[in-house]
């Protein structure tokens, strides 16, 4: 029983006195996202940090995560563009986004 003074309702259960039966609600079906792909697992904000420390900081990141798993990245660094796509290619994961200076990256699956 919650603790409210004896004969006092909150305003969110109704006006005190009314007692007349409430209809039942429908059951709301869940929002289909536009976006059919999985929410990244991880989000960071690389801010400016350079190429070496960049990608440094993304092997570690992506090791924490689940094979399969994906990190969004905000990466100001003016070589982004070129150093995210190209570690990619040499580590083996997966650019599945690149839209500077956001990009979407999946670990790869071993």
């Amino acid at each position: 029983r919650e603790n409210f003074a004896e004969g006092r309702r909150p305003p969110c259960l109704g006006v005190e006195g009314d007692e007349a039966p409430r209809k039942p609600r429908k059951a709301v079906k869940p929002m289909s996202s536009p976006d059919p792909s999985p929410s990244p697992a991880e989000e960071w904000d690389a801010g400016e940090m350079g190429c070496g420390d960049l990608v440094l900081e993304l092997r570690l990141r992506l090791s924490r995560l689940a094979p399969g798993g994906e990190l969004r990245v905000l990466a100001r660094d003016p070589g982004a563009p070129e150093d995210i796509p190209a570690w990619c290619r040499l580590t083996g994961h997966a650019l599945v986004e690149s839209k500077p200076p956001l990009y979407r990256i999946r670990r790869k699956e071993s």
